[in-house]
């Protein structure tokens, strides 16, 4: 009998992150992942150079960062489909702009629409639309659509490439909006169920209130501090990570080939963290294993030449079970309840950072070269990992 009470609410969760992993896959593919393989040719069609056609996302990331907030706000008070529905039609029309931008400020103003897409529909509202749903029972479902993540540019920067190559970027512009019309509104608006009403706070002392007002300040700046450092790492490393390879005497081939290690990494942590979670451990320990895999795989590029294949590994796997840490961990830290209004706040500095973090590798390229970048990172990432201590000695105090 109790098999067949649970197995619809089950199938249903099922459906709905299925479909959330879809939709995700196709936001990221189409606006995060976009200029990887578009940026090239936008550029020499335009005439732009290829900075300030990236600097279309950096845009976008920027935009997103401060409007966080605002989104984390609206899903808690509504529900994420209204959120990630709007979210599609953003992505149509900055799709819709992107293939009818001559002029640049056009073009900018196409990557401002996918910021506020990026804002509303990515990881961060994802997870923020999964904990108003289930509350703490959310971890589970935030693991398995983080899998469906992973695949983003698996799945679209081939089919980018491919409608490149045989339309031109404008038609894959195109053929984005519609993907995001046909397929992720529709999904949007018929899977995901309203939230349901939230419970009445219980009523505190003053004191307590207060009390607990100074622990949450507290583990709040930590974590959101530990997600800025990650993103700063990650993004960082994204955009000029086969530069630094080649920047080690390997060529260009092989660090391509190096870094399609990173990607697998991601997904095999993320699935052994699937397995692993069932036994319900604190997600704290998730996060202070992806701050110390990120660490160790960061020093090891930057101490050898022998170990690169090793290092990417470890890097991956930090880097892929973060992502899972930061959307269940504050479940646990802080009230449930309000976990879609905490994670558009815990957003904002990471995109931000995110934003200005490929920029401030190139300046530190330009001053001291592959060394320096891969030191700064390195000190970067043991920092995090002090950070995520001090974390995890305030949550058990």
């Amino acid at each position: 009998m109790k098999a067949e009470v649970h197995t619809p609410a089950a199938r249903s969760r099922h459906i709905l992150v299925s479909a959330l992993g879809v939709t995700q896959v196709l936001a990221w593919g189409s606006s995060y992942y976009l200029p990887a393989v578009l940026a090239a040719p936008i550029a020499a069609e335009t005439g732009w150079s290829l900075a300030s056609v990236v600097a279309g996302l950096s845009c976008g990331l920027l935009l997103a960062g401060l409007v966080s907030p605002i989104t984390g706000r609206l899903i808690q008070r509504h529900g994420g489909r209204p959120v990630l529905a709007a979210s599609s039609l953003l992505l149509v029309a900055a799709h819709l702009l992107l293939a009818a931008a001559t002029a640049y400020p056009l073009y900018l103003l196409a990557w401002l629409f996918m910021g506020l897409g990026m804002s509303s529909g990515l990881y961060d509202a994802g997870f923020a639309t999964l904990g108003r749903l289930y509350g703490l029972g959310a971890r589970g479902a935030i693991t398995n659509l983080t899998l469906f993540g992973g695949f983003a540019s698996t799945v679209c920067w081939p089919l980018s490439a491919f409608l490149v190559a045989h339309e031109g970027w404008r038609v894959a512009c195109l053929c984005y909006a519609a993907i995001h019309l046909l397929i992720c509104l529709p999904l949007h608006l018929w899977v995901i169920p309203p939230p349901p009403v939230a419970a009445p706070v219980p009523a505190r002392s003053e004191r307590g209130q207060a009390h607990l007002a100074g622990q949450a300040r507290t583990r709040f700046i930590l974590l959101a501090s530990i997600q800025t450092v990650a993103a700063l790492i990650a993004s960082m490393l994204s955009v000029h990570l086969l530069t630094l390879l080649q920047l080690r005497d390997v060529s260009l081939a092989a660090a391509v080939g190096l870094g399609a290690l990173v990607g697998p990494s991601q997904v095999g942590a993320r699935v052994a963290e699937m397995l692993i979670g069932r036994n319900r451990h604190h997600p704290i320990w998730t996060m202070l294993t992806s701050v110390s895999l990120l660490a160790a795989g960061v020093w090891l590029l930057f101490t050898s030449q022998t170990f690169i294949a090793l290092a990417l590994i470890l890097y991956g796997a930090g880097n892929g079970i973060h992502t899972i840490a930061r959307g269940a961990l504050p479940l646990v830290l802080f009230d449930p309840q309000q976990y879609a209004a905490l994670m558009g706040k815990l957003a904002t500095p990471s995109l931000i950072v995110q934003a200005a973090a490929p920029s401030v590798g190139a300046l530190l390229l330009g001053a001291g070269g592959g060394n320096l970048v891969l030191m700064t990172l390195a000190l970067a990432a043991t920092l995090n990992v002090g950070l995520c201590i001090c974390l995890v000695a305030a949550v058990r105090r």
